[in-house]
């Protein structure tokens, strides 16, 4: 079996980066992997930060399938219930007019914020994400035009008439998540970049589970996780020094202005609970030497019952991403 690889990117704002770079980056990355093989570049949905540039996938996706050929292009992920079904399907049916084949719409309930930013996507109502199973539903019957007779907006029909519509995945970080794509008959990835631990035990419940659907017969599933890959394994250890630093300010809630660099985290002056807390976070990720990475990508290929692995590299340098991309692909390919 061979392993497959796809890309996460969440546009990420280094230490004295700017937005637009950032978001230059994520399409220049996205040209990059195409043509190393990669099968899928999916982008996220984040609001009210500034470490992150991307908070509107839909347009995002647009731009990336307009300056790659072959690669699939998704949202990792819409945040559904911010949103209205309708005004989703037909964002996604442009998209999948545009480049048929080519689209993946990847849906999530988390926030993608703080509570503030929340309330303003809402206009000030509250945020109802108890309607997310009944909102795969509606989405669903959109994208293919079967909303059930029963349905207050039966005989509505989401534009454009396209000929295929795009692939839909769920993604989650909870046996909650993986139960519901099991039920809902779709694909389903774990975020193992978000929760290190439970990701094989919610990934088994997902294919246990699972009832097929006029979307998938079979289940299936990938994981996402952070991975980050050098030439040896000190430079990996200090390229991921930075994303360790990043995450531990995060976690908090430090201000942060963006990823910081190698040199920031060696002089910054770790407590004993944040070196146990990077050491905890570090099951979240992958670092280490090309063969070393392929190793561990197998065994998560593996644990995960998968032929699909998708890769979120967060690097202060553009370039160590770039090459810790090509490092593995060049790995996974011999």
């Amino acid at each position: 079996m061979r392993l497959k690889l796809s890309v996460l990117d969440q546009s990420p704002i280094s230490q004295g980066m700017t937005a637009e770079e950032a978001l230059s980056n994520t399409a220049k990355l996205a040209e990059f992997v195409e043509k190393l093989g990669y099968v899928r570049f999916w982008v996220s949905e984040h609001h009210d930060t500034q470490s992150l540039a991307g908070s509107s996938p839909e347009v995002l996706i647009a731009h990336i399938a307009a300056r790659t050929n072959r690669i699939r292009v998704g949202s990792g992920g819409v945040m559904l219930p911010h949103y209205s079904a309708y005004k989703v399907a037909e964002n996604f049916k442009v998209l999948a007019g545009l480049y048929p084949d080519r689209i993946d719409l990847g849906l999530g309930r988390a926030p993608g914020g703080m509570p503030l930013a929340t309330m303003a996507l809402h206009d000030g109502r509250p945020r109802n994400v108890d309607r997310y199973p009944e909102q795969i539903d509606d989405l669903l019957g959109y994208l293919h035009d079967d909303l059930d007779s029963a349905h207050p907006f039966y005989g509505l029909k989401a534009t454009p008439h396209i000929q295929e519509s795009p692939s839909v995945w769920l993604l989650g970080s909870s046996s909650a998540s993986a139960i519901l794509a099991a039920q809902k008959g779709l694909p389903f990835v774990f975020a193992r970049f978000i929760n290190g631990e439970g990701g094989e035990y919610y990934t088994q419940l997902y294919h246990e589970r699972f009832i097929p659907s006029r979307h998938l017969s079979q289940p299936l599933s990938m994981v996402a996780t952070f991975v980050i890959c050098g030439e040896t394994e000190q430079e990996a250890e200090r390229i991921a020094s930075s994303l360790d630093l990043s995450l531990l300010m995060i976690e908090q809630g430090m201000k942060a202005t963006g990823t910081p660099s190698p040199e920031t985290a060696a002089a910054y002056s770790y407590s004993p609970f944040e070196i146990k807390r990077i050491k905890e976070n570090r099951k979240r990720m992958i670092v280490g030497t090309p063969s070393q990475v392929k190793q561990q990508l197998i065994d998560l290929s593996k644990a995960y019952k998968t032929d699909e692995i998708m890769l979120v590299t967060i690097t202060y340098d553009f370039q160590n991403k770039l090459r810790s991309f090509e490092l593995i692909a060049k790995e996974m390919m011999s």
